[in-house]
């Protein structure tokens, strides 16, 4: 069946089941591979994307379910430059396997959305759900303070398209 969907801020149809979760749907059908296959139960959140700004589990989500507009790790900056979140990454050298990076980032970005200075307690609360077997935890909350400090006008730009 053929589903109208907002992609990274464009309209996409893709010809699914029903049932195809919306990860799939990306990876095979659109050919956007930096939403990752982790576990397939939501429990790592790899595969995380966002959902109207909202962390969600795309392994978990049938593409008959997505309502409104989803951004994957393709999707998060403007042509040309780098998300604040990326940018500290970079800075930060948070990724070693990077597997699970673009779910982190996408989870970061909803908590920067909703809390742009979160305290140290927050972020834990927030980015608790999303596993790194290479337990770069300590840069990643780093690079999120980084990102919520850097920002000012920048900051408030990015987060505001989220």
């Amino acid at each position: 069946m053929p589903y109208k969907l907002s992609i990274n801020h464009k309209q996409v149809t893709v010809d699914v089941q029903d049932d195809t979760p919306l990860l799939w749907v990306l990876r095979d059908a659109l050919d956007l591979k930096g939403t990752k296959y982790g576990c397939g139960i939501g429990m790592c959140a790899a595969c995380t994307v966002l959902v109207n700004g909202k962390n969600v589990r795309s392994c978990q989500l049938p593409v008959s379910e997505v309502k409104g507009d989803v951004t994957t790790i393709e999707g998060l900056s403007r042509p040309g430059e780098l998300h604040v979140l990326q940018q500290a990454w970079i800075d930060l050298d948070v990724a070693q396997c990077g597997y699970c990076q673009g779910g982190q980032i996408l989870a970061a970005a909803s908590l920067l959305s909703a809390n742009p200075h979160p305290t140290d307690e927050q972020i834990d609360a927030a980015m608790a759900g999303n596993l790194c077997r290479c337990a770069t935890y300590n840069r990643i909350r780093a690079a999120i303070k980084q990102a919520s400090s850097n920002g000012s006008a920048k900051a408030k730009e990015n987060h505001a398209r989220v």
